[in-house]
């Protein structure tokens, strides 16, 4: 088990729901912890840099047109198997289809407005990363409950 970083972004429904606190608490709760925090729009191009994958699918315009329609929160988050745990933490992306418990099965009934985004593998992690933050906005740091959050050999 290795300690991953992975970037969270609090959609624009998310947002506009005024759920960002409490989104973040379950992050929080979790024991992951949050290295990396901003507030923002995303732009048309950043849309496509971020949905490279996606720019040629038919339903892509409906996806810029949602992510680009109000204000989103970035977040890095970083522990243990941390893309797993928040994919996990999150739920299905259709809200309907979320067990009761995870963060889209307890705010969510929507496929496309499913609240929060989460990196899906290492290298999408790395690059999403990049994409809204600047290494110096990534902060490095410990806390006094680090030591009680998992045991050594699985950070």
């Amino acid at each position: 088990m290795a300690t991953q970083r992975s970037l969270i972004l609090v959609k624009p429904d998310g947002v506009n729901r005024r759920l960002i606190g409490r989104l973040i608490t379950r992050i929080e709760d979790k024991s992951l912890k949050i290295v990396g925090l901003k507030m923002l729009r995303v732009t048309e191009e950043l849309s496509r840099q971020h949905y490279a994958e996606h720019v040629t699918k038919p339903f892509y315009p409906l996806l810029e047109e949602f992510i680009t329609s109000g204000p989103v929160v970035a977040i890095v988050v970083e522990g243990p198997d941390a893309i797993t745990v928040m994919r996990t933490l999150m739920g299905s992306t259709n809200g309907r289809d979320s067990a009761p418990g995870t963060i889209r099965g307890d705010f969510g009934c929507s496929r496309q407005m499913n609240l929060m985004h989460g990196s899906d593998g290492p290298e999408a992690a790395e690059r999403e990363i990049g994409i809204y933050f600047r290494d110096e906005e990534l902060l490095e740091y410990s806390t006094s409950l680090d030591s009680w959050v998992c045991a050594d050999d699985e950070r």
